[in-house]
């Protein structure tokens, strides 16, 4: 399953998500389910040398309505060579290309509710994002030092990708050097139950996962592994991590025990107290998960614990492994579930002011594309950043809203109910509505249909006048709560600043013009609204980062002329953004167009410093330029000057040694311009 979450530098995990999916979407996006592929039993053969993957899968089904044909999903790189019943009578098998799907013709009609057995042949070579089921996005690969084929990569006949829960054996076979992580149970068996001719060279070991519990344990990562293991808080813990990065397993380890247990307290015992962390390329996805898995990139995995990252990608061992939506309309209770989950947690560990951040990047994420309503989102591709954008931030920001409008008690205890009652079930967004008005005791039609039917957020103002009272009672300051949404509901919080006590009111706004009557003792100096951004609203600030992440997104797509376009629009927000010029100096960098970039990286110096990381990383860049143009003496300066910011985001501090010890050198074939 993929994560999303998100999930970071000072780019939100959600940001990061974005900028990594493309704008192409699988057949299965929408498509209705006419079976369930209840179990699967495959064997599987991985051949690093040669990138091959040779299989056999077996696939039991049962009909949801008369059924003569049976479409599943299979990677385009994978040859069919045989499908055939459980008579072991051979079956039709058309192919299409065009949405990776596979139209298995059953020699006999299947009946409402009768089951069969469907075995597929296949083998192919998984090196290449060309042939995906979603362009441009390598979700399997297999390869001498990490091979990986997620769920999503089709690489077994998938059937309704992320709705239709299913059990399965997977038998792998690879190099005896390689561990192979996934779910379930592990076993070894001597040699692979599948013949291959020819057989991989040299000794192999064959690794037996079984998973009984329905869910989507369809991930397999393979490689040579260092196995850190802990049994602490009854976690059945193991670290898979490639050597470099050893000596980070315990701290990894530690922070993984305390989420996965918060989690617990927070919602309850998860399907399994069994969690594998295994590192995976930087080639592939954010982020990945499935049952009893969390994959983290290699970028991922810093000596700062990114513990915000591994928060977001456990936190789907609750929402997705065990409760999983019911349509693709409902996938905001997985990723927005889990980017909330992730927010939580960061609330225990940061405080306040974590929160306070990691709500911001929500709200931006969340408005990033919002035309869309939540609630028809499924029509959406499901790889798009629309799509990621809606489901996790704005999912994730509809439970911080209704947690402001229940009360923490309130919606702790719906999360857990919520839980309890559709653990190791799909479940729908009124299923969870109708869990949240019983704990509220009141209806909330209002809400739902305020954040999942339509789109958009307020934009608040005020005006007031302020009264001083007789008899030293203090003043009294009466005035109206405007914006400019006609159909707008929510209790807002009014923080009113004296000359002595704090003041604040919880106001009803409704509509366009809400009036609010506050009495204090000192005398009114400033009134802020929503001042612990408890809502989704729109501001200047908001508009410029959504901007600038849809330029990013674009960036990642390849379309460096309208990520400039969105660049630009958000310095018609703020000319001064620093964030915004640092994006168009990368954008430049990547045209080769040194000077332009270079302007750009001295207008982000000169910005309003806006995130702090920007003046470290502008002095990189400007140095990486003055190499690649022959300055060395200019190029070492700008170093010097980045080590001097005392800044190591990202571990730019390391980055600036590295070069003021050895000159930059442009990539033969470079596709980004830093580590941002």
């Amino acid at each position: 399953m993929l994560l999303a979450p998100r999930p970071q530098c000072r780019l939100s995990f959600a940001g990061l998500v974005l900028a990594l999916f493309v704008l192409s979407v699988p057949a299965w996006a929408a498509e209705k389910l006419h079976f369930h592929a209840d179990d699967y039993q495959i064997d599987a053969v991985l051949s690093p040398h040669d990138h091959k993957l040779t299989a056999r899968a077996k696939v039991k089904i049962t009909a949801l309505d008369d059924l003569n044909i049976a479409s599943f999903h299979l990677h385009n790189d994978l040859r069919l060579t045989k499908v055939t019943d459980a008579s072991n009578k051979t079956l039709t098998a058309d192919r299409n290309p065009g949405d990776s799907s596979v139209r298995v013709s059953l020699n006999k009609p299947l009946a409402k509710g009768d089951s069969a057995v469907l075995a597929f042949e296949y083998e192919g070579v998984l090196d290449s994002a060309d042939d995906s089921p979603v362009p441009g996005l390598k979700l399997t690969s297999i390869n001498e030092d990490t091979s990986y084929l997620l769920y999503a990569g089709d690489w077994f006949p998938v059937n309704a990708y992320g709705i239709d829960r299913f059990t399965a054996t997977i038998s792998v076979t690879v190099p005896a050097h390689m561990i192979v992580v996934g779910s379930g149970t592990v076993s070894t068996a001597p040699a692979p139950a599948l013949k291959v001719s020819p057989a991989p060279s040299g000794a192999t070991k064959t690794f037996v996962l079984k998973y009984d519990k329905a869910s989507f344990p369809g991930t397999i990562v393979a490689g040579a592994f260092d196995d850190y293991a802990s049994t602490e808080a009854g976690v059945d813990l193991h670290i898979y991590f490639k050597p470099t990065h050893k000596d980070l397993a315990s701290a990894y380890a530690e922070s993984a025990v305390k989420e996965f247990t918060y989690f617990i307290t927070l919602y309850g015992v998860p399907e399994s107290n069994a969690l594998r962390v295994v590192e995976i390329p930087d080639d592939t996805l954010p982020s990945a998960w499935a049952p009893e898995i969390a994959a983290l990139p290699n970028r991922g995995i810093t000596p700062r614990t990114n513990y915000r990252l591994l928060a977001n990608t456990i936190a789907h061992q609750w929402w997705g492994t065990s409760v999983s939506p019911a349509s693709r309309d409902d996938w905001w209770l997985e990723d927005g579930f889990a980017r909330y989950s992730e927010a939580r947690y960061i609330e225990t560990a940061a405080g306040e002011a974590g929160l306070q951040e990691a709500i911001k990047d929500l709200s931006v994420g969340a408005l990033s594309y919002d035309t869309v309503p939540l609630s028809s989102s499924g029509k959406l591709d499901l790889f798009s950043p629309e799509f990621q954008s809606l489901e996790t931030d704005k999912g994730a920001m509809i439970l911080h809203m209704l947690r402001w409008v229940v009360g923490d008690q309130k919606f702790d205890q719906t999360m857990r109910d919520f839980y309890a009652q559709f653990k190791g079930k799909p479940a729908a967004a009124d299923d969870f509505r109708t869990l949240a008005e019983k704990n509220y005791g009141d209806k909330l039609t209002w809400f739902f249909s305020q954040w999942l039917d339509s789109t958009g957020a307020p934009e608040f103002k005020t005006k007031y006048t302020v009264y001083r009272l007789g008899n030293n009672k203090g003043f009294r300051v009466v005035g109206q709560i405007n914006q400019d949404l006609d159909l707008f509901r929510m209790p807002v919080q009014l923080k009113i600043d004296t000359d002595g006590k704090t003041e604040t009111k919880r106001i009803d706004v409704t509509g366009t013009d809400s009036a609010f009557t506050v009495d204090t003792f000192g005398r009114p100096r400033r009134i802020s609204i929503d001042p612990d951004n408890r809502l989704l609203k729109n501001s200047s600030d908001v508009r410029l980062r959504a901007g600038i992440q849809r330029g990013q997104a674009l960036v990642q797509q390849g379309d460096l002329t309208g990520a400039l376009s969105e660049f630009n629009k958000a310095l018609d927000i703020n000319k001064n953004s620093s964030l915004a010029h640092y994006r168009i100096a990368e954008v430049f960098f990547l045209q080769h167009n040194y000077q332009a970039s270079a302007n750009a990286y001295r207008d982000s110096l000169n910005g309003d410093g806006e995130p702090r990381w920007t003046e470290v990383w502008s002095h990189i860049q400007l140095g990486k330029i003055f190499d690649i143009t022959g300055q060395r003496e200019r190029a070492t300066a700008e170093y010097r000057q980045a080590i001097q910011t005392n800044d190591n985001t990202q571990g730019a501090m390391d980055e600036a040694r590295r070069y003021l010890q050895k000159a930059y050198e442009q990539p033969k074939s470079s596709n980004a311009s830093g580590a941002m």
